[in-house]
């Protein structure tokens, strides 16, 4: 069974998704969105790539503030986490993701990726970061 996990924000959905043996954790994609208003396609795209690699959980960050109250952003994740709930037909988790397009950048950083280059993979590597602590919690890696 593999493990999708999703970075949501205010214009991209990052991805990452484990081996089917749920030990590796790898960058998958980055789902762009124009405005707000396309979550459906977002959700449409997410439920594809569920279906498509026989994905058996989704962890979806929650991005809370550092004294772990609840801002605009976890705001917007609880209302997207509803709606794509409604949708999937496997478990939804939410996981608190507080650091990890921090922690990502710095992986990117650390690896001689360009600043100009960043963009294109940083969600990915921000839910690869989410995925890799959840998997962490539950003593899997």
């Amino acid at each position: 069974m593999r493990i999708l996990a999703l970075d949501y924000g205010s214009k991209t959905v990052g991805l990452a998704i484990t081996d089917a043996l749920g030990y590796t954790v790898l960058p998958y994609k980055t789902l762009w969105r124009e405005r707000e208003g396309q979550l459906r396609k977002t959700v449409q795209a997410i439920c594809k790539v569920v279906l498509e690699e026989n994905v058996g959980e989704v962890v979806l960050g929650l991005p809370l503030n550092m004294d772990g109250s609840k801002g605009e952003r976890a705001e917007k994740a609880t209302a997207f986490y509803e709606l794509l709930k409604k949708k999937l037909s496997c478990p939804l988790i939410f996981f608190d993701e507080r650091l990890s397009t921090i922690e990502a950048r710095a992986i990117l950083d650390e690896n001689a990726v360009p600043r100009n280059k960043q963009k294109e993979v940083l969600d990915q590597v921000a839910a690869q970061v989410i995925l890799e602590d959840y998997l962490r919690t539950k003593g899997k890696l």
